[in-house]
This record gives structure tokens, sequence and C-alpha cells, in this order.
């Protein structure tokens, strides 16, 4: 057992979170920055009271040259510090924004795993089946809908017959409408008439005997 165990050891000092380092980077900056101007401000006056004393007092002037030398040196380090300081800071800010980053996506990261620990692959596959063929099942049912049903359908040929059969109708009735027929406006013929071709005939056939009797003698 270890001497720190037996009379207690310096407990631990506890990590300060990156949201109190920050504020606590940021304070010090604040402070070195009152620190810039105060130099600053002291680097002028020696550098006035240089000029005045001039060739008048030398050490006085020297004094004053030797003091500002000093004040630049620290004006220069607390440069350094600052930018250290800075860079830190920033450092800093990233990691905690990388932090809630993280946070933000384990929290969501649960939410999902919740949100699917009532869902099984299997389920879903099945759900989607079920759904593709309840669609399936509308489609043939709107097909079925939108078909026209078979007592409607007319052969087309068959009414074009009877269409031709009708216009061959208006076409008689409109002959029978125009007047008497060709024959009644024909003039009698007359009633001698089969007599002339009784008699022309028997002329005919006297002439065929007598060339026929010609010949055989």
């Amino acid at each position: 057992m270890s001497f720190s165990k037996i009379f207690g050891g310096k407990k631990k000092e506890q990590a300060p979170s990156t949201g109190e380092a920050i504020q606590r980077l940021r304070q010090t900056e604040e402070m070195l920055n009152k620190k810039q101007d105060f130099l600053e401000k002291k680097i002028t006056e020696e550098l006035k009271t240089a000029r005045n004393k001039g060739t008048k007092d030398k050490r006085a002037a020297l004094n004053a040259l030797k003091r500002k030398k000093r004040l630049e040196k620290q004006l220069q380090q607390i440069d350094g510090t600052l930018s250290t300081i800075e860079f830190q800071r920033e450092a800093l800010e990233n990691a905690n924004t990388n932090s809630e980053v993280l946070k933000t996506m384990g929290y969501a990261a649960k939410a999902l795993k919740n949100a699917h620990q009532h869902l099984d692959v299997d389920d879903v596959h099945d759900l989607m089946d079920d759904i593709s063929e309840s669609m399936d099942v509308s489609n043939e049912i709107s097909e079925a809908i939108s078909t026209q049903p078979a007592f409607d359908t007319v052969d087309e040929d068959e009414l074009l017959a009877e269409l031709e059969e009708l216009e061959q109708e208006e076409l008689d009735e409109k002959l029978l409408d125009v007047g008497p027929s060709v024959s009644d406006r024909l003039p009698d013929v007359p009633s001698e008439a089969p007599a002339h071709r009784e008699k022309a005939k028997k002329v005919d056939d006297d002439d065929d005997m007598a060339e026929l009797a010609a010949w055989a003698s």
C-alpha cells in the first residue's frame, strides 16, 4: 500500500469542461489586450520624455529609452502569448463544436434505433408485397370498369349494309316521285305493224327458194 493512500494523497483535480476553459482563455485575452494598451501608452510617454530631454539631460533621455526598450520587449512577449492563447481557444472551440456535433449525432442515432426497434425487415418486405398486390388488384378493377361492355359492341359491316339498304329505299322513293315511267311516255305502235312484218318475212322466204332452185338446175 502506497504512502499516498495511507496519509491521503492530493486528489486529482477534475478537468474543466471545454466551455469553462474557453471562457477562461477569453478572460485572459481581454486582460492581455488591456495590458497591451497600457504598454503602448507607456512606450509613447517614454519616447516623448527622451525627445524632450535630448542632449540637455542625456542620462534622463537614455533611461527613458531603456524603459521604452523593456516595455517593447514586454509588448512583444504579450503578442506571442496572445497568439498562443488565440490558437488554444480556437482549438477548444473546434473541439467543443465537434463534441456537440457528436452528441447530437449520438442522440439522433438513439432515436433512429428506437424508431426501428419495433420494425422487422421481413415485415417491411411483406408489407411492400401486400401494397404491390393491392395496387395490381386496383389496376385490374380500374381496367375492368373502363372496358366497354360486350353487349354494347355492334358489327360495323352489318351497320354499313343497313345504311346501303336505307339509301336504296330512298333512291327508289325518289324515282317513284319523278312521274310516269318512260314506257308510258312512248307513242303507241300502230296495230298493223305485225301484218307488215309477216309480209316482209314471206318475201324474204320466196327469194331464198328461188335462189336455191337456180343453184340446183
